[in-house]
């Protein structure tokens, strides 16, 4: 059985935004374990409690109940703590100081050795590809590179548990390709990596695991490829030599092209248009599965009545 590096059990959450305004359930018992060294994606829409949930573990948020542990440790104790790399969806930085002397800061207060900070703080700009503008003052970065310093600032601890809130948020697909790259990196070293996205590509990417969490419940735990694991429901079809208009066979979605037609048909009327374009004399080009993707999923969770 694998190690548990976070373990959340039962965890709740109520926010009470004012006198005259209705208290706001956002996580309603949740439960989740990520296994030490694995790369674990947590999926949901905006206002599922993916950020509460963060939130909680890290100690920004003090849930009404339910159990949290890191590496079998209260999650507020110091050792647990110590444990953690966090990054935030929206980190707040010292604008008027370069990248540099922020990540300087950050590492007196996690206590690195003073000896040892310049070196250590040049090697994390490195690895978000900052090096290069660590002694730019920060209020001169885009979104993307304020992104980078967080990040870098997540991993000045060497964190056993690498916790990042949105971490694709504002990049583009250079600056994604290189936080997926670093992520594979910190996986490669033993680092456990928990990371909240709505980018699902990534997310099915790059995930060990995942789990799928719609109103402040989790509703699915697992491998991409097991949760995924359903019956193929349709086909589509490639052919030349008829027009899909043509068909009698009735289908769910037609194109005709210019070299060729493409046909999507339910999988229990697969062989019908088989046979159909048979006796027409049509070629068939190709015949592919659709399978079901990570979205679909979602969003079958979603109008199943999860977010209630």
């Amino acid at each position: 059985m694998p190690e548990i590096e976070l373990r959340i059990v039962s965890l709740r959450k109520t926010f009470h935004p004012g006198l005259f305004e209705r208290p706001v359930e956002v996580l309603r018992g949740l439960d989740l374990e990520v296994f030490k060294g694995e790369i674990f994606g947590f999926l949901g829409p905006n206002g599922a409690g993916k950020t509460t949930t963060i939130k909680a573990v890290t100690g920004l948020v003090i849930p009404d109940s339910g159990e949290i542990t890191i590496g079998g440790l209260p999650h507020d104790a110091m050792a647990a703590k110590r444990r953690i790399g966090f990054m935030a969806e929206n980190p707040y930085l010292y604008q008027h100081l370069s990248g540099r002397e922020y990540l300087r800061f950050s590492a007196d207060l996690l206590e690195v050795a003073p000896s040892e900070i310049d070196d250590r703080v040049a090697a994390v700009l490195d690895q978000v590809s900052m090096g290069g503008r660590g002694d730019q003052t920060m209020r001169t970065y885009s979104k993307g590179m304020l992104q980078r310093i967080a990040l870098a600032q997540a991993l000045l601890g060497s964190p056993q548990l690498l916790i990042l809130d949105e971490p694709m948020s504002g990049l583009d697909p250079i600056g994604r390709r290189d936080v997926r790259d670093l992520i594979l990196e910190q996986h490669e070293r033993g680092v456990t990596v928990f990371f909240s996205s709505h980018i699902i590509p990534d997310v099915e990417t790059i995930c060990d695991r995942v789990a799928t969490v719609i109103g402040g419940r989790v509703h699915g735990v697992g491998a991409v490829r097991d949760l995924l694991a359903r019956e193929v429901e349709s086909y589509e079809i490639t052919f030349t030599g008829l027009d899909p208009s043509a068909l009698r066979t009735p289908v769910e979605s037609a194109h005709r092209g210019s070299d060729a037609a493409w046909v999507r048909v339910a999988a229990d009327r697969r062989d019908d248009v088989i046979r159909e374009l048979a006796e027409a004399g049509a070629r068939m080009m190709s015949l592919t599965p659709v399978r079901s993707t990570l979205e679909d999923l979602l969003m079958s969770l979603y109008e199943e009545g999860g977010a209630s």
